[in-house]
């Protein structure tokens, strides 16, 4: 048994296959467990296992925690692609997540189903888009790909260099960067939406659900397909709102007390759609964001919500989407943590791993299932937990 090691459990000496490793598959479970799911540093991780009486190196230790993640990986990305097909929408949200000394971001992609993030060094629409390909890599310019062109404001020029080349694939970044240069479209924000135009198509013609819902919190970058917004932010506008007179102030609570009982009205109606109150809160709706007071930052505000009136209620046609952006936000909050507990990740695999095992715990709690169990099930290649992506299919 050439990868056989013995190893100390519980008190009682055995022998396990566990390919690379002196250490047996519980105290690697362990491991896991503490490091991606307590969020106990290294340094104190270490510190536990020499009191425990583990004779382990930094080195050995640093092994088991980011190294040898093949498998994982590969869940985590079944995780996104099942959950863009089976989901009629989706929740996003991104927060700093800084990597060897820089600026860094992770994106937050899920709903009550899954929970998926992917760190990059930068947020933007090309970014997300990306990451909606789901493990693909390829840009793609068809039919879908120029109308995103042509509504996103490209050139009449950059469209007719273009559109001889429908339908096409490009394998790679590398590819379609040489396409660009050689189609003489090298401006800025030329090149910006011809990318994204290029993702859509990608992403489309892999089978993306082009009628899925997105709800984020109104950050530019995520505003493609259905996009919907969350009501908590919409109304937070009015909470940083100050009133400098009683009139002011008593406009100002008038205000936010009516879209509070929009709000309740909105609740009930996908508990129970039905036209004639669709209609009525459509109504009510005007009659809130349109209205004139006597607060001109209140009459602001007003008009800047009113004008994202579609997807505010967006969720009058899909009952389904929910009416504010908390789940995202409280999965997130697992970096927020990382950060206050160890500033940021260093090495690539360190960065991935983190992505990868906070997207597998997060989805374990919502399919029900012990992420300590997971980890000793993978760990010992047992395979009695099925895929979690098979789990997230069977919940449909």
């Amino acid at each position: 048994m050439a990868d056989a090691r013995w190893r100390h459990d519980n008190g009682k000496a055995s022998c396990v296959d566990i390919s690379g490793s002196h250490f047996g598959p519980n105290l690697q479970a362990f491991i896991l467990y503490q490091y991606y799911h307590a969020i106990v540093t290294q340094p104190l991780l270490l510190e536990q296992l020499h009191e425990f009486g583990v004779d382990i190196s930094s080195g050995h230790l640093s092994h088991i925690i980011t190294e040898g993640k093949d498998r994982y990986h590969s869940e985590k990305n079944e995780i996104l692609a099942t959950g863009l097909e089976i989901s009629d929408f989706i929740q996003v949200d991104d927060t700093g997540a800084r990597h060897d000394g820089k600026n860094g971001v992770c994106t937050f992609i899920g709903n009550n189903s899954f929970s998926y993030f992917e760190s990059t060094d930068s947020k933007s629409r090309i970014n997300f888009i990306e990451l909606l390909r789901a493990g693909y890599r390829d840009y793609v310019i068809n039919a879908d790909a120029l109308a995103y062109m042509v509504s996103h404001g490209l050139g009449s020029a950059q469209i007719d260099k273009l559109t001889p080349l429908l339908p096409s694939t490009f394998e790679n970044i590398d590819h379609w960067k040489a396409k660009l240069a050689e189609s003489q479209i090298t401006g800025a924000r030329h090149i910006q939406i011809a990318t994204e135009g290029a993702l859509i198509g990608s992403i489309l013609e892999h089978g993306f659900n082009r009628d899925i819902s997105i709800l984020s919190d109104d950050a530019g970058q995520f505003n493609i397909f259905n996009h919907a917004l969350c009501w908590i932010h919409a109304e937070r506008t009015f909470c940083k709102l100050i009133g400098y007179s009683d009139e002011n102030t008593r406009a100002l609570d008038d205000t936010r007390s009516q879209i509070w009982e929009l709000y309740a009205e909105l609740k009930e109606y996908k508990e129970m759609p039905a036209d004639q109150k669709k209609a009525r809160i459509e109504s009510r709706f005007d009659e809130i964001f349109t209205r004139q007071t006597c607060f001109a930052s209140l009459n602001q505000a007003l008009k800047r919500i009113y004008q994202n009136k579609s997807e505010l209620l967006l969720v009058l046609d899909r009952p389904e989407i929910p009416l504010h952006n908390n789940l995202s936000e409280s999965d997130i909050r697992e970096y927020v943590k990382r950060r206050k507990v160890s500033g940021s990740t260093r090495s690539s695999s360190g960065r991935k791993c983190r992505d990868t095992f906070t997207s597998l715990k997060k989805t374990c709690r919502k399919l029900a299932v012990s992420f300590w169990e997971y980890i000793k099930d993978r760990v010992a290649n047992l395979n009695t937990i099925p895929r979690l992506s098979d789990l997230m299919r069977a919940a449909v």
